[in-house]
């Protein structure tokens, strides 16, 4: 089974999704600081900086969720 995570796409208004904003545009499933955590790392979607802001565009961001997620299997 797989995500369709094309519902946040299609209910953000804008092209982009500031850092700050990550937890409103995921409904709480990603945070700022863990975007944060997972850029240091390498590990985060392509981002762009204005002045001192970080923002990732929208259908990038949404592609990434989609190859990182994965279906829970419920424990026998």
């Amino acid at each position: 089974m797989s995500f369709d995570f094309e519902n946040l796409r299609k209910s953000w208004s804008a092209p982009i999704v500031a850092r700050t904003e990550i937890a409103r545009f995921t409904g709480g499933l990603l945070s700022a600081r863990t975007m944060a955590n997972l850029d240091s790392l390498g590990e985060g979607p392509p981002r762009g900086r204005c002045g001192r802001k970080i923002f990732y565009p929208v259908d990038s961001l949404v592609a990434w969720m989609e190859a990182r997620s994965t279906e829970a299997r419920a424990a026998k």
